[in-house]
């Protein structure tokens, strides 16, 4: 039976996809340059997109795409991780605003020529669009794949649960601080913007001032795409922000008293999303309405003894998810968390989230986290240890403060001192990086 054919997008030529700072590129823009640079890729994929622009980051999917390649999403632009790629999923190619000389494979950079587009291309639902990663921060990035059916109607259902379909009023335009390769950045700032109403914005956007400044170019309805580390810094620099529809936040919980000072601060909604790279995004929630989230429509979610089983349209396969949830009334479900975060000490359970929310609690602590060793369900002398970062506090200070609140064999021994953590731009932390950092302190 023939595969489903799916445009790469359904909206008109005329429509604006993006902004380029107060530039606005139309749909039809948009294809000349896919169409163009599509013809500049190698005959063989899949290539990897480390695009920085995001506005070039949409245009190289789109050629993969439209060449029949596959993308794989990596944010991370080392050379080892390059290798890596080329090693797993034999990548052939990079897709790059700005190469590096390290990289082991040629670099295809987007020069904004453009082509006769002519129709918009279809393609097949079946067809292996993307291949996601996991973060790391529970070891080794793990794979997913992404059909482009699957990737089309998670699109249409985020949609149509934000309110930025043709349907739903004047278009919108969304302003994002999370990376295109990141699950989140991609289905938010590329997939969106190719089915929905909404433009993406593409310009500089790293610090502050810069997306207040950023907000301030977009006409019309604006939201703020971003995460829980970026709101408390956003708001912590105190710059006055336009208008906003929406504070949209993922990639970890958001303290409700965080989003409540959000909500006053910008005159807004604050919303999370729920997803897993191995599944997309799932459900969202208002975070001041209280712990539920609402799947996504088409989205079914089973419980069964605390573990998630995930139906999601277009994967030919159900998805189980490394969360454990409750399931609540109508359909709605709370996040209990996740399966591999209790650990096990001297016959004692404990949260590693709930830790890493008593440590970050202490007063002078300004970010901290618990790592447990590889070996801790083997070794009965196994011990977690912690990085902190506390300037002007000694080691000593918080273990004074954590032993007031928690059992004595999850107190971390030892607790490294360290000025920041290595987090990612989402606010992530993999093993490796913590590994490093704490081979670096040694």
């Amino acid at each position: 039976m023939p595969a489903e054919m799916i445009p790469l997008t359904q909206r008109a030529g005329g429509e604006i996809l993006a902004r380029r700072g107060a530039e606005p590129v139309t749909v039809a823009t948009f294809l000349a340059e896919a169409m163009a640079l599509a013809a500049r890729l190698p005959a063989r994929g899949p290539v990897i997109n480390l695009c920085a622009e995001r506005y070039l980051a949409l245009v190289g999917f789109a050629a993969a795409l439209i060449a029949g390649h596959t993308t794989l999403l990596s944010a991370d632009r080392s050379a080892r991780r390059v290798q890596e790629l080329v090693a797993s999923h034999g990548a052939t190619a990079i897709i790059g605003d700005n190469p590096d000389a390290t990289w082991p494979l040629p670099c295809v950079v987007p020069d904004g020529a453009r082509a006769d587009a002519g129709p918009v291309p279809a393609i097949a639902g079946d067809h292996l669009a993307a291949i996601a990663f996991t973060s790391g921060s529970t070891g080794l990035p793990v794979a997913h794949a992404k059909p482009w059916g699957s990737l089309v109607r998670h699109a249409e259902a985020a949609a149509h649960r934000f309110g930025l379909r043709h349907a739903d009023g004047p278009s919108a335009t969304i302003l994002a601080t999370v990376p295109a390769q990141h699950m989140y950045g991609f289905e938010t700032t590329i997939m969106l913007p190719l089915h929905s109403a909404a433009a993406v914005y593409c310009g500089a956007n790293f610090y502050p001032t810069d997306i207040a400044e950023a907000l301030a170019l977009v006409p019309g309805r604006r939201m703020l795409v971003t995460t829980p580390l970026q709101i408390r810094g956003q708001l912590e620099a105190g710059v006055a922000l336009p208008t906003l529809e929406a504070v949209i936040s993922a990639t970890a919980p958001l303290a409700s008293d965080l989003a409540a000072q959000a909500e006053r601060a910008w005159d807004t909604r604050v919303l999370e999303i729920y997803g897993a790279t191995e599944a997309g995004s799932l459900a969202s929630r208002r975070t001041l309405d209280g712990e539920a989230w609402l799947p996504y429509d088409g989205i079914a979610v089973a419980i069964e003894d605390g573990a998630a089983i995930v139906d999601v349209p277009g994967l030919p396969h159900r998805v189980p998810l490394a969360d454990a949830l409750e399931a609540l009334p109508e359909g709605r479900f709370r996040l209990v968390g996740r399966r591999s975060d209790v650990v096990k000490l001297a016959g004692k359970r404990a949260s590693l989230a709930g830790l890493n929310r008593i440590l970050c609690e202490i007063e002078g602590v300004r970010d901290g986290v618990f790592m447990a060793p590889d070996d801790i369900e083997a070794d009965p002398g196994a011990r977690l240890s912690a990085f902190v970062v506390a300037p002007g506090h000694s080691p000593e200070q918080i273990i004074a403060a954590l032993r007031q609140r928690v059992e004595s064999a999850f107190l971390p021994r030892p607790m490294l001192m360290v000025p920041a953590l290595p987090r990612d731009a989402l606010g992530k932390l993999s093993r490796r990086a913590l590994a490093a950092l704490r081979e670096g302190s040694a």
